[in-house]
């Protein structure tokens, strides 16, 4: 190649060349990047159980060493699901939740689950109204690359008979919803809440961890109407895993205070194109990396 040619050549070849090879690991990086991530699921850090709401020490003690860790890990996502504060309304509980969550980097999104113990047992409208005013939405959806996420209310679900219009209006916002998720390709629709629906069984007894068989039965088979097979719930304060056909139910222990043998932690969830595999981790055996 005489020296004009090899001239013209790195004039318009080489650029365009480069440009392509920048295109296509741009397309790369973003179908990775959309289809292979993964997430942590921190459940019921409920400030003040620990002291029956005298104090919050241990509490912000397992919060603070959870979102540090969760920084380092660099997750896509952090969902906490529900009880965030052991005491609904009390402003300091609330005020140090909010403290320490402030400090997940603002790189990773937080999705915050609403509890029984942060709108009560059987909630109000004023109660709605005083969380939505603390902590946002009470329900709501969220999309992270090929995934749709569903924050639900599960207390319109286990208790509403004081709030029989907010639960209405979930259930009609979730058929909504639904319906139009298919025309979108999700590669997975999670679906995310405090109580879980079934604990081991999917017919079992109603019980107070768990969501009346009736209501139960309703939403699960919409759920499979529209191709959910993964829920992530909190509320046990340790760990339980049940899979029914087309289904499976991940119940969290606490990052705050254990009610069986699981202790405090987290669970990181890997998500890539097929399939979704999960592992609790207490918070003194986090794992130094997360491999996708």
């Amino acid at each position: 190649m005489n020296s004009r040619r090899f001239f013209i050549f790195n004039l318009f070849c080489l650029p365009l060349f480069s440009f392509l090879l920048l295109l296509g690991g741009c397309a790369a990086s973003k179908k990775s990047s959309n289809q292979n991530f993964y997430f942590i699921q921190m459940s019921d850090p409920q400030f003040g159980m620990f002291t029956a709401n005298k104090s919050f020490e241990k509490e912000t003690a397992n919060f603070e060493k959870a979102i540090a860790e969760a920084n380092r890990l660099k997750p896509r996502f952090v969902v906490v699901t529900g009880d965030l504060v052991n005491r609904n309304g009390d402003a300091a509980q609330i005020a140090e939740y909010k403290r320490i969550a402030a400090k997940l980097n603002p790189s990773i999104a937080l999705y915050n689950v609403p509890g029984n113990h942060d709108v009560g047992n059987t909630p109000t409208p004023a109660d709605i109204a005083a969380y939505r005013a603390a902590f946002g939405q009470d329900y709501y959806s969220f999309v992270q690359g090929s995934v749709l996420g569903i924050v639900l209310n599960s207390i319109y679900l286990h208790s509403p008979q004081n709030v029989p219009q907010q639960a209405q209006e979930q259930e009609e916002w979730l058929n909504n919803l639904l319906s139009g998720a298919n025309e979108k390709n999700y590669k997975h629709i999670l679906v995310f809440l405090h109580h879980s629906f079934f604990l081991k069984e999917e017919d079992e007894a109603d019980e107070y961890f768990n969501i009346p068989i009736a209501t139960r039965t309703r939403i699960l088979e919409l759920f499979r109407n529209h191709g959910i097979h993964y829920i992530f719930a909190g509320h046990y304060h340790r760990n339980a895993f049940a899979q029914t056909p087309g289904l499976e139910m991940v119940t969290t222990g606490p990052v705050g205070k254990p009610l069986g043998a699981d202790s405090s932690g987290f669970r990181i969830v890997t998500v890539n194109k097929e399939k979704i595999q999960h592992h609790y981790y207490s918070l003194d055996s986090i794992p130094v990396a997360v491999g996708k």
